[in-house]
């Protein structure tokens, strides 16, 4: 009895193993690609109909007026695979963003070589970690998601390139304020005076320079003006190493100075 339901055992593994079956085909299956000629396949459906149409038009206009190919790929549990290659023609000046919510970060791309000649490596990252992490996605929508790395890529790629994505997000300013207070505060401390009679410890200033002018310069200068042309946030993170710089010089207390204690 044993041996026989041995070999049924054996006869319906080998039957599952050589039968082909639906979902296998789903995966990669080029039969999902329209039979019309367009610039977006939306098969996890998370463009709306008129997203989808808008940016159809758009991305074909787009290619027409610079010669960048950009194309869009939403998909789920099912996906074209290689067959998006030859049915778009995507070549070196070819992006193609595909979008899969069912990783850590919404976005991916393939780039043609082309391009990294005008949006380096380093753009890439940047664009999926800003527009493709969860929190924006589920506070924003797939679809705001697609459509700002979009605005963002056609942006650059019409005015010659970018180091980095345009844009100062809220809460990348913020860190840029805080880094360009602490530097002020390190600024403040060195300048206070160390000798009687003396009004500004110059020479303390020049040695802690290179840690406040990294704080102060690289991480709260550098990020807003490469990002933005708009006056108002670097105009507040100078305010702020003022205020620190300001706040840290006439605290007795950081200066080291303690109270004279009569004998």
């Amino acid at each position: 009895m044993r041996k026989v339901l041995r070999v049924l055992v054996v006869c319906v593994v080998s039957l599952c193993v050589w039968l082909p079956t639906a979902p296998a085909l789903a995966f990669d299956n080029p039969n999902l690609l329209p039979n019309k000629e367009t610039s977006v396949i939306d098969l996890a459906k998370s463009l709306t109909s008129y997203q989808e149409e808008s940016l159809d038009s758009e991305l074909a206009q787009f290619a027409t007026e610079t010669g960048w190919k950009l194309r869009v790929l939403t998909q789920y549990d099912q996906t074209p695979g290689r067959a998006v290659k030859d049915f778009w023609g995507l070549d070196d000046h070819s992006i193609m963003l595909v979008a899969d919510p069912r990783g850590g970060n919404l976005l991916n791309f393939s780039v043609g070589d082309a391009v990294y000649d005008l949006l380096p490596r380093t753009f890439w990252i940047e664009l999926q970690t800003r527009y493709g992490n969860q929190f924006f996605v589920r506070e924003n929508g797939e679809g705001s998601s697609i459509l700002s790395a979009l605005d963002s890529i056609q942006t650059c790629l019409r005015q010659g390139g970018c180091n980095v994505v345009p844009g100062l997000p809220q809460e990348q300013w913020v860190l840029t304020l805080i880094t360009s207070i602490v530097g002020g505060v390190i600024c403040g401390f060195a300048a206070h005076p160390r000798k009687p009679g003396q009004v500004l410890a110059w020479q303390w200033v020049l040695i802690f320079s290179p840690l406040w002018g990294i704080l102060f310069i690289a991480f709260g200068i550098g990020p807003v003006v490469t990002r933005t042309s708009d006056w108002l946030p670097l105009t507040r993170n100078v305010a702020g190493f003022l205020i620190g710089a300001l706040v840290a010089y006439l605290t007795p207390a950081l200066g080291g100075e303690e109270p004279n204690s009569e004998t």
